[in-house]
């Protein structure tokens, strides 16, 4: 483990938008945003030597289980962003982080994030092997006007797309990429609603991993304010996200 000598407890990282992370419409996707915010979380892991590298020689890695973002609007292509980063909370296998992302001063989007320290080789959670105390917690300071809230799937819902899971699809823990669950899902919503930003917000659960060749089912569920997605395999849930509309 190594701790860099330029260690804060809150980290600021700059990002240019560059055009292949930006939609028709000239502003950053909203998958990319993910991307962005996640790399962020990691680039702060590894001075605070909790990194993926670090916690590999336990066999762990730090994996998503839920994700709120909140959007006023989206960088567009050119911009350079800068994104803010601490944590709320840390105790053994879990953590909470908050996220923003500011143009020219303004903020634009705040996310509240939920890790769990993941054992690479048992597939399960476990406690966290690598020493913390260096980090300062910052409880009270949210990134998001509201937390977390259960995602209702107990409503009538239409299978709307059947796939399989390739290589492409994983990451470097070896299952599906955060990401792409959410890719999966915002390809069968409408896309003029999503190329006009009217997505204000929207929350997502990642409750089974999957892995290459896995057949899931996607379905999909709407009111007037949202959509919800479901991901199941063998009728059983693996991720739920729920988008508020504008």
């Amino acid at each position: 483990m190594s701790i860099s000598p330029n260690f804060t407890s809150v980290l600021s990282k700059d990002w240019e938008i560059n055009f292949t992370q930006c939609a028709p419409n000239g502003f950053l996707k909203y998958t990319d945003l993910c991307n962005i915010l996640q790399l962020t979380a990691a680039a702060h892991s590894e001075v605070g030597g909790i990194s993926f590298t670090d916690m590999q020689e336990f066999d762990q890695a730090w994996v998503l289980s839920r994700m709120r973002v909140e959007i006023s609007k989206l960088p567009k292509w050119g911009d350079t962003v800068t994104v803010k980063t601490w944590i709320n909370s840390l105790e053994n296998s879990r953590s909470v982080r908050a996220l923003e992302m500011h143009v020219n001063g303004e903020k634009i989007v705040g996310s509240e994030t939920f890790w769990a320290v993941f054992n690479t080789k048992k597939r399960r959670p476990e406690g966290l092997a690598l020493p913390f105390n260096h980090f300062e917690l910052y409880p009270n300071t949210k990134a998001t006007v509201h937390g977390f809230s259960k995602i209702n799937l107990d409503h009538d819902k239409e299978i709307v797309f059947e796939k399989t899971v390739f290589l492409s699809d994983l990451d470097i823990v070896n299952h599906v990429n955060n990401v792409k669950y959410l890719e999966w899902c915002l390809d069968l919503a409408n896309e003029n609603l999503i190329l006009n930003q009217k997505i204000e917000s929207f929350e997502m659960n990642f409750l089974k991993e999957l892995s290459l060749k896995d057949k899931v089912q996607i379905h999909e569920t709407n009111s007037e304010s949202t959509t919800v997605f479901s991901i199941t395999k063998d009728e059983k849930t693996s991720f739920a996200l729920q988008l508020n509309w504008k």
